[in-house]
């Protein structure tokens, strides 16, 4: 059998050679009936290929959602079991555990803790950047279907084929 596109492609020759010739409707029904056919089979055929394809990337983003969860909880466990150490060992004034293929040690740091955002001053306050501005499709959509001439923008008809 045939590519899709090559049968797409004869079907069309077949529909313009068809028109040009002096044949009644009855040939020209049965003709491309018979090529519309083959069509149908490969399009059903590549049909269900397109549904296996978003039935398994479907699969894929849902393991994907599970491996995150469950390496969400991991981290987690290895957190407690960090926060379990350190407590252990300060409570010990142990600072330092050296073994093979191991060291485990305190390292001083500080932090700044903010104890009321309302009173630092304005010069330690960052500001986010606006977001830069962006069309708005719908507000755009609408000005079009009411007969507003919007420059730099137009509707476009689009077709979606749906598979089911």
């Amino acid at each position: 059998m045939a590519a899709l596109y090559l049968i797409a492609n004869e079907y069309r020759a077949a529909a313009e050679k068809l028109a040009d010739l002096d044949l009644d409707a009855q040939t020209i029904s049965d003709t491309l009936e018979g090529l519309a056919g083959e069509l149908e089979v490969k399009a059903q055929n590549v049909g269900f290929m397109v549904r296996k394809f978003e039935a398994e990337a479907a699969a894929m983003k849902e393991w994907a959602k599970a491996a995150a969860e469950r390496a969400k909880a991991t981290e987690a466990r290895a957190d407690a079991l960090r926060g379990y150490l350190a407590r252990c060992m300060d409570a010990t004034g142990i600072e330092k555990i050296e073994g093979p293929g191991i060291k485990l040690s305190f390292h001083k740091s500080s932090a700044v803790i903010i104890d009321g955002e309302d009173l630092i001053p304005a010069q330690f306050m960052r500001v986010p950047e606006p977001p830069p501005p962006a069309p708005d499709k719908p507000a755009i959509a609408a000005a079009i279907k009411a007969g507003q001439d919007v420059p730099g923008a137009h509707l476009e008809s689009r077709k979606s084929l749906q598979i089911g």
